[in-house]
């Protein structure tokens, strides 16, 4: 009988997991050919709040927060809790004429949640899939499809996306995203798709503020809505930080005028917030930051909001899209084809609902989104020093998300060499000091659990600046 691995004693006290894995185990994102030695494999056996721990019983922290979806702490015992006690009653149903308690509430507290603006009809329906790049796949589907149910296809066949941008990794989602290395060799295979400039404040002309140069790409966007007028059925943007993309990171004021483009050109806004939503900026959501015109509140409303990755506080696969009932409005008929005929086998997962809902608990028992603030200005005055470093061209912070830019001399026009890879040195200098900073090429970032503490975040900041060090004492 084959020796059954469930137990993580059998790692602990054994060495050949790195065999055993190598042997079974096709990782993402990732050259396999690196594994083990180039990037020597880590053995976690359990999580603890801010802290993966290894078999043997090292402890690293998660600085990423687990490719960005653990919000309120490893092994969370409320939420731990809350999936038990849904197991033991419903753990799953098929969602197709069926309904269950939990992704009734879920959607409704959502919907409560969700941005809003003064004399917009608010999101009032809940599409649920499995996971990020499905959530987005289910958005540019709705966009695409209400045009065609109108009439108005084949002309609205296109959607605008921003340069530098990413939004997941199943072809409808590569399609929009502008980030060569996902998208380079699936090319032939993907729709076509418009792509703006980024209002990337890291792009700003010499003594241009961030918002004259979001301004500028908003005005060129404005343009190329001009040009293909009548062809576009939907822009997507992740708001504030392009995250795949560097954690680059752009002024609000964009928010406002995209918002404004779209409704004069009768296309949809997608806000993918997968990553920045639930906290991650400041507020709940990222579009709540636009800046308000005169006499109107703060915040946008999208016609599509995608959400995943923290909604269930990295405990379980899930996403929904929030949209209006002006859209729902356009799949209701007669024909069966006109319906919006998208599935997944575990859409809207009961166990997977029920962690979301407590992790929306959490945000109200623990006032999250206070202690993140206080947070973020920790991590703000350690970044500074950080900073400081003279391989840094730029040091960005959106609330709980930092990126350190690392160029030589801190010269922007002078990236290091690639062959360099001091995006790597610098991870595997911090894996030994027991902290996991995984780099996107040659930048590093903070986007920890919020639950991280005064000395953990020293401990970041310590070990990111001796990082950087020896990562660029190559140079």
């Amino acid at each position: 009988m084959t020796e059954q691995i469930h137990d993580p004693a059998i790692l602990a006290d054994g060495n050949d997991w790195r065999t055993r894995d190598l042997a079974a185990v096709w990782h993402p994102c990732t050259q396999m050919r690196e594994h083990p030695d180039t990037q020597p494999l880590l053995p976690i056996v359990r999580g603890e709040g801010a802290w993966l721990v290894e078999a043997g019983g090292r402890r690293i922290l998660d600085s990423g927060s687990s490719w960005w979806t653990n919000l309120h702490g490893h092994a969370e015992p409320r939420i731990a809790e809350a999936i038990a006690r849904q197991a033991r009653t419903l753990e799953q149903v098929i969602l197709a004429g069926c309904t269950h308690p939990s992704a009734i509430e879920l959607a409704e507290r959502l919907l409560a949640l969700a941005p809003r603006e003064p004399g917009r009809a608010p999101l009032s329906k809940v599409f649920y899939a499995d996971n990020g790049s499905a959530g987005v796949e289910v958005a540019l589907k709705m966009a695409f499809q209400w045009f065609a149910n109108r009439g108005d296809a084949p002309r609205r066949t296109k959607f605008v996306a921003l340069r530098n941008g990413y939004h997941g990794e199943t072809l409808g989602a590569l399609a929009v995203g502008d980030i060569p290395l996902y998208r380079r060799v699936y090319a032939p295979l993907l729709c076509e798709s418009l792509f703006a400039p980024s209002p990337d404040a890291f792009e700003a002309r010499a003594g241009q503020s961030a918002a004259a140069h979001a301004e500028d790409a908003a005005d060129a966007l404005a343009r190329l809505l001009d040009a293909h007028a009548g062809e576009i059925c939907a822009l997507i943007l992740e708001p504030l930080i392009q995250c795949a993309g560097g954690m680059r990171m752009h002024d609000p004021v964009y928010l406002r005028r995209v918002r404004e483009l779209c409704d004069v050109h009768g296309i949809f806004l997608i806000a993918d917030e997968i990553a920045v939503g639930f906290g991650r900026t400041g507020t709940l959501f990222a579009c709540e930051q636009a800046p308000g015109n005169a006499g109107t509140p703060a915040g946008i409303q999208p016609d599509l909001l995608c959400l995943s990755k923290g909604l269930t506080g990295g405990f379980l696969p899930l996403s929904t899209v929030l949209t209006t009932q002006a859209l729902y409005d356009g799949f209701l008929d007669a024909s069966r084809e006109r319906a919006f005929l998208h599935s997944h086998s575990y859409t809207g997962n009961p166990l997977a609902c029920a962690a979301a809902l407590a992790s929306l608990d959490i945000f109200t028992a623990d006032d999250t989104l206070a202690r993140n603030r206080h947070t973020a200005t920790r991590m703000a005055a350690l970044a500074a020093q950080v900073g400081a470093h003279r391989h840094v061209a730029d040091t960005r912070q959106t609330g709980m998300v930092v990126a350190f830019e690392l160029t030589r001399d801190g010269d922007r026009a002078t990236p290091f060499d690639p062959a360099l890879r001091v995006g790597l040195r610098a991870y595997r200098h911090a894996v030994e000091r027991g902290v996991l900073l995984r780099p996107l090429g040659d930048i590093l970032y903070w986007m920890p659990p919020y639950c991280i503490d005064e000395d953990q975040l020293q401990l970041l900041a310590q070990v990111t600046a001796e990082a950087i060090e020896v990562a660029t004492s190559c140079a």
